[in-house]
């Protein structure tokens, strides 16, 4: 999936708290241990929770609040607000900026949106995760260490996708984001092995490309 191009992902604003007030501590559910936080925003909500996803693998974080922007980025209320705000928690400001510096890696050079053609303005997310963190883990009822396809697009294109997608390999349908979402795409999150994860990624892949070649079929 390579070939296709990538959609970059910006991150539009970020900040630590060394330490939260304990009233929004208790707002969001904070352990009396998470006494740090950090937040960012993006121009991408999905590419972001992937983003928080690897974050708690690679530091001792949490996620204490995720949140897609209604109609998507290109309608964003500010310059900074985009399309999603992610917020995680640890027991210290070294902890979170270690949890923010990942998820900011994770957004510029590993999980991407990519083009449906050179010519195109369709964009999709095929991409495989191949051990989940604690919060996807969580959100898709499944264990930390399972591998995931995160399978994303405009409606109708995710709908065929997936059909593709669940017939292409033995895959479990996790979660089904039925349309329209926030930002008004739809799509799932498929489990099983890394091999068939993968699997499933090329198949929704070739199934939005159809789509996106010939509209009317």
């Amino acid at each position: 999936m390579s070939f296709l191009a990538k959609v970059p992902v910006a991150i539009l604003a970020s900040r630590v708290i060394g330490s939260v007030d304990q009233a929004l501590a208790s707002s969001l559910g904070l352990e009396s241990t998470m006494k740090s936080l950090a937040i960012f925003t993006t121009d991408c909500d999905d590419v972001g929770l992937i983003a928080l996803d690897e974050a708690t693998k690679r530091a001792d974080v949490v996620v204490a609040y995720a949140a897609s922007m209604y109609a998507g980025a290109a309608n964003a209320s500010t310059p900074l607000a985009g399309e999603f705000i992610g917020m995680l928690a640890g027991p210290t400001p070294a902890d979170v900026q270690a949890g923010l510096d990942a998820a900011v890696h994770c957004c510029q050079h590993e999980a991407a949106f990519h083009y449906a053609g050179e010519a195109s303005s369709l964009i999709f997310l095929a991409h495989t995760v191949s051990c989940v963190g604690t919060y996807l883990a969580r959100e898709a009822g499944i264990l930390p260490g399972a591998a995931l396809a995160y399978l994303i697009a405009p409606p109708l294109e995710a709908t065929f996708g997936l059909d593709a997608a669940l017939k292409a390999a033995d895959v479990t349908l996790a979660k089904h984001f039925l349309p329209p979402t926030f930002t008004n795409f739809a799509g799932a999150w498929l489990t099983g092995s890394q091999a068939s994860c993968e699997a499933s990624c090329r198949a929704f892949q070739e199934a939005v490309l159809a789509v996106a070649s010939h509209p009317i079929a």
